[in-house]
């Protein structure tokens, strides 16, 4: 595939430009010169030093992998054919989700999680992965967004990893596991029998002996409680009401862990945000 630097740069540029640093949950400050975001934002929201991005806007540097395009299209919170555009612009082929959801999150989505840095919330796929985490969101269930290979699914490390479920309350862990099963079931005959969805089936079927007992339910419909309680090592248990916000374009959830104003768990949560501060 041909490689158009300059068309890719213009386009990198103008993206940039049309941000402002509010988009993607960034202070004002002082007044800038700058229209837009600056050089330096972007390539810290897209996890590489400033110098890397400032030559791809410049038409230069080697070509930029697949990942790193992708890292630049949620850090510039790209749509989905704009992201789709930049990997044709840098010679790839953009990623599929015929065989499960994209990873590539919504700009609408994301715009909501950065005005969320005082509350726990996370934005996950329907497999459970976590794909973006508030700072509050680590605080409470440790940095989900480290796993890789099949263990990003919660549902694969809740059966395949006891340590998994020592954040949840022992009451709710049977109807976990259930709801985990159920999820998975229906992900499965909706994606295919090549989706990842399927291959998670496939693993947990050998081994975990649970999940073999479970899915041979066939349960379906099941749905996680609206609340939630999370045991949390420095502060104890915190019971947690959960409000999801559904993209139903790219089957992703956002996730977001508020407690009743008042109570016990709402003096955790404002302690955990000291502690997560510190």
């Amino acid at each position: 595939m041909d490689i158009d630097r300059t068309a890719r740069a213009d386009f990198l540029r103008l993206r940039r430009e049309a941000l402002q640093p509010a988009d993607v949950g960034l202070p004002r400050g002082q007044r800038r010169r700058t229209r837009g975001l600056r050089r330096e934002e972007v390539a810290a929201l897209s996890h590489m030093s400033t110098d890397y991005y400032a030559r791809l806007e410049r038409a230069r540097g080697p070509q930029p992998s697949e990942q790193m395009i992708g890292s630049i299209a949620q850090g510039l919170h790209l749509t989905l054919p704009e992201r789709d555009h930049l990997y044709r612009l840098a010679g790839h082929t953009p990623p599929t989700s015929a065989s499960g959801t994209t990873q590539h999150i919504a700009p609408g989505m994301l715009r909501i999680l950065d005005r969320l840095d005082d509350t726990p919330a996370e934005i996950v796929t329907e497999l459970g992965e976590t794909l973006r985490q508030t700072r509050m969101g680590v605080a409470l269930v440790g940095d989900l967004t480290r796993y890789t290979g099949r263990a990003r699914s919660l549902g694969y490390r809740w059966f395949t990893d006891p340590e998994t479920r020592s954040r949840y309350a022992p009451e709710e862990h049977e109807h976990l596991s259930r709801v985990f099963v159920s999820g998975l079931r229906e992900a499965a005959v909706r994606r295919g029998p090549d989706s990842r969805a399927a291959d998670l089936v496939d693993a947990l079927l050998r081994e975990s002996d649970e999940f073999r007992a479970l899915w041979e339910l066939h349960e379906v419909g099941l749905r996680p409680a609206a609340g939630k309680s999370f045991l949390h090592p420095d502060v104890g248990r915190l019971d947690l009401d959960c409000q999801t916000l559904l993209d139903p374009d790219q089957s992703h959830l956002l996730l977001v862990y508020t407690a009743s104003p008042g109570s016990e768990s709402y003096q955790k949560l404002e302690l955990l945000s000291v502690i997560a501060a510190a």
